[in-house]
């Protein structure tokens, strides 16, 4: 791979997150220096706007231009780079050619997708495939799920190191929070709704807590999530349901089958909003499940889609600039709770890009730059990174993961 023209291509570059992304690489790597990327989409001419944009005294990365949908246009570009980072969803649409490319050719890969069913495809189809060319292929490396997936990796190698157990349970709780809506996200979960009114395989990984984890891999306690409003005794607060629940806990479960099961083979993960009130809780389980049913429905579907954001449609640089996010994880200790130890996850821009933007940056540096614990196959970002990824995120990416 030495051999290879790129370090990194990040295919997708001119759309919003893309752009987003591209921003975070010229501010922290510059062009050539340390690390060679190039950005990469369907448009020369949107590509060299972006690139003169990025201009600085170190030049402007190059152009790498390609079809999505093309089989053999992916694999030209798998073959022209050690790391590829994409943007550009929806995955089940669009991301399945690269992926295939990128476990044929070796290449490393990251992307930002919250799409379950598709993730669970691509393992089933390409997990061999990347283990045997040596690809490293790390999906959901955005606020889906690095947050909850290395947040409770980190909570749990305190516990072990300090009580040499670890937590049975970990209570993922989102606390405060400020950013607008995700159109790529939006659009990426109308699509899953769709897909699943179609297809009984989908709507069957859908409703089974433990659909990312390795066949005939042993099933904990986990359930389906609750929409309902709920008491927390262990946070002493009311709780709603969180809209990406249903993707982060099944990412952390596969992070606990892909490590072996450190964490025990009955480990429970659960995750919800923080509310003030049984008033609000109630109020958010009301709206999510009144959205997740009009959702279902093909006409009140499409006519949602008109007035939600749409792909390329996000905050602008002021909003972003004033986000935040917090992500509390409570792990218990299997027999004496004064010993339970909180972590807390937290970052200074808004989850759905400032802060996504620059995960996925630092995620795609790390594969091109580090040495990573683990080789080819298809990796959650708590297992691929580790460490690696902690330490970026905290020095280039202003999030801190902490005990508090």
């Amino acid at each position: 791979m030495a051999a290879r023209d790129f370090d990194l291509v990040l295919w997708g570059a001119t759309g919003f997150t893309g752009r987003l992304v591209a921003e975070h690489l010229a501010a922290h790597y510059g062009h050539g220096h340390q690390l060679r990327w190039a950005i990469g989409g369907r448009s020369r001419d949107k590509l060299e706007t972006l690139a003169a944009a990025l201009a600085d005294d170190s030049g402007t990365p190059a152009l790498v231009t390609g079809d999505s949908d093309d089989a053999d246009s992916m694999a030209a570009l798998a073959a022209r780079t050690r790391v590829v980072c994409s943007t550009v969803g929806p995955y089940a649409r669009h991301g399945t050619p690269l992926v295939a490319a990128c476990a044929d050719a070796g290449t490393h890969y990251c992307d930002l997708t919250g799409e379950v069913p598709w993730m669970a495809t691509t393992i089933e189809q390409f997990g061999d495939r990347a283990a045997a060319s040596g690809a490293r292929i790390v999906h959901s490396c955005g606020f889906d799920s690095v947050p909850s997936d290395l947040g409770t990796w980190f909570v749990q190698r305190e516990m072990l190191s300090r009580h040499g157990v670890a937590g049975r349970r970990v209570h993922g709780r989102v606390g405060r929070s400020r950013g607008g809506a995700s159109g790529g996200t939006v659009a990426s979960l109308l699509g899953v709704m769709e897909a699943a009114r179609r297809d009984r395989r989908i709507r069957r990984l859908l409703s089974d807590p433990y659909s990312l984890n390795p066949p005939g891999a042993p099933r904990g306690p986990d359930r389906d999530d609750s929409l309902r409003p709920y008491y927390d005794p262990v946070f002493r607060q009311w709780t709603g349901p969180f809209v990406m629940a249903a993707i982060n806990t099944r990412v952390v479960r596969r992070s606990n089958a892909l490590l072996a099961f450190p964490w025990g083979e009955d480990f429970a993960y659960d995750e919800r909003q923080l509310c003030r009130s049984r008033a609000q809780a109630t109020l958010l389980a009301g709206a999510i499940g009144g959205a997740m049913a009009a959702m279902a429905v093909g006409p009140t579907r499409r006519l949602a889609g008109h007035f939600l954001p749409s792909p390329g449609e996000g905050p602008d640089a002021e909003e972003r600039q004033n986000g935040f996010f917090e992500l509390f994880l409570h792990a218990q200790h299997p027999e004496d709770p004064s010993l339970d130890l909180r972590a807390r996850v937290s970052g200074d821009r808004d989850p759905g890009y400032g802060a996504t933007s620059r995960m996925l940056g630092e995620a795609a540096a790390s594969l091109a730059l580090d040495d990573l614990p683990v080789r080819g196959g298809i990796w959650t970002p708590a297992t691929a990174f580790g460490d690696a990824l902690l330490a970026r995120l905290h020095d280039r990416a202003g999030l801190r993961f902490e005990l508090v």
